[in-house]
């Protein structure tokens, strides 16, 4: 009797007990799968997982989520998808599945030279003057090592001819990186100030060029880990305007110049650990760079250092965690107390640090501080297969999401010289607004927006861009 009711506890304990008992297992292998051009080891990099690790099956849901978005992140597929296959002995094979993107974008160029599509419709009267068209050609993936070639041939406003070249995956743990470009640009029309913190262009059909720019730099990147990155920047530029620019505003390159030359230094360091880095919804960012300008040489005509700090944080909402709330303060500090010519006062109303509801004006000066919040309910989300309708296969496939959004944004900017110009700095801004955002093939935005701000104005207003 005895024996059968140790029997009884027995069998009936198993069952709980087993189910107590965390089950894991080994990664004896992880492969890669769908990676017709990228190299294996590019896709390697973003994972925090690796072959001998041991992982318990109740937190495979949320690593294989994580690893998803931070392969995703990397902008080089449309889908990612882990799973894993259980073997013998307690072993299992992590696949990474991947769906490529189309890397190659020779592209015909028409873009609007203006700072957003409503001052072009409004100020500028749609005027197809102020459209910049021509060839574009990027390559995102040349070698398969997530480098990217950019050649531009832009004629109309602005004409541009640029070279550049990013290779970020070098050294035995390729965590460093090197990048160059080289830029020449001019355009026959100018905005040489600003008037009631608005920008006031001048042209003149008798010059060929109003503005010309040449500029070439080099510089190196450092990736610690998965989530911090050090850039360093070197670069040489000058730049000249036509006579009438420098009689109309005497503080354009300071003291009524016609060039100014000099060398750039720039370093930023990034912590990176947002989910979906052009439309995150959880994670954090933080960002903190220093820009020096000029080191004294005798040709050189600027002596700038400023700082720009930035943190965003963004909360996910609600149980399915689809909604989200998020938050960005950015601080910017020019340690040159005295008057910087107008080309280095520009800050706020140039993306990424334009205001809600102020869309129309730019707010010059030394200094600024501001802080964007937003909530984003989710409306729809789908993944549309094209089939033949698509000729090419990488477009095939596009994941879709649409959210309707609330904005509120805060702003100061600091102007001790140009205050008087920008009428707008020296005062608290206040925008906010509501709008719709569409966000297709994982990294493309649309964005519908109608906004307020203090002055009273409200406008419905158009913009793609990648997000803040």
């Amino acid at each position: 009797m005895y024996q059968h009711f140790l029997l009884f506890f027995f069998l009936f304990l198993s069952p709980t007990y087993a189910f107590l008992q965390t089950p894991s297992f080994l990664i004896s292998d992880i492969q890669i799968e769908g990676n017709k051009r990228t190299k294996e080891r590019v896709i390697l990099r973003e994972l925090d997982i690796q072959e001998g690790d041991t992982l318990s099956l109740d937190k495979w849901i949320a690593t294989k989520e994580r690893n998803e978005e931070w392969v995703m992140n990397t902008g080089l597929f449309t889908e990612v998808v882990l799973t894993w296959a259980e073997q013998n002995e307690g072993k299992a094979i992590i696949t990474v599945k991947v769906r490529e993107f189309w890397y190659i974008f020779p592209l015909v160029l028409f873009q609007l030279a203006d700072r957003n599509f409503s001052i072009w419709w409004t100020e500028q009267n749609r005027s197809l003057e102020r459209v910049n068209y021509g060839m574009r050609f990027f390559h995102h993936n040349l070698t398969g090592r997530r480098d990217r070639l950019r050649l531009i041939t832009q004629l109309g406003f602005l004409k541009v001819l640029e070279l550049a070249y990013d290779l970020p995956m070098l050294g035995d743990n390729e965590n460093l990186g090197v990048f160059g470009d080289i830029h020449f640009s001019n355009q026959k029309q100018v905005a040489y100030i600003t008037e009631g913190s608005r920008l006031k262009f001048f042209g003149n059909e008798e010059e060929s060029v109003l503005l010309q720019r040449f500029r070439v730099g080099a510089g190196s990147t450092y990736r610690d880990g998965l989530f911090k990155y050090h850039t360093a920047k070197l670069f040489y530029s000058t730049s000249t305007i036509g006579d009438e620019i420098a009689a109309l505003n005497p503080a354009y390159f300071l003291n009524e110049l016609t060039s100014q030359q000099h060398f750039t230094f720039q370093y930023n360091f990034t912590i990176d650990r947002r989910d979906v880095k052009v439309y995150p919804i959880k994670g954090d960012q933080f960002s903190a760079s220093v820009q020096k300008d000029g080191f004294g040489f005798s040709h050189e005509d600027i002596n700038a250092f400023s700082s720009v700090v930035s943190y965003a944080r963004f909360f996910p909402l609600g149980k399915k965690q689809i909604h989200s709330f998020g938050s960005k303060i950015t601080g910017r500090y020019t340690f040159n107390r005295s008057e910087q010519p107008y080309t280095h006062t520009s800050f706020v109303g140039y993306s990424p640090n334009a205001l809600k509801g102020y869309e129309f004006y730019v707010m010059d000066g030394l200094d600024a501080a501001l802080l964007k919040t937003h909530f984003r309910f989710r409306l729809f989300q789908k993944d549309f297969q094209w089939g033949k309708w698509v000729f090419l296969e990488q477009f095939r496939f596009m994941p879709l999401s649409v959210y309707f959004t609330v904005n509120n944004d805060v702003g100061y900017v600091n102007a001790p010289y140009s205050g008087a110009q920008s009428t707008l700095s020296n005062q608290w801004l206040w925008g906010r607004g509501v709008g719709v955002d569409i966000l297709f093939y994982y990294n493309r935005l649309l964005r519908f927006e109608y906004s307020f701000n203090h002055l009273g104005e409200r406008g419905l207003f158009f913009s793609w861009d990648l997000a803040f």
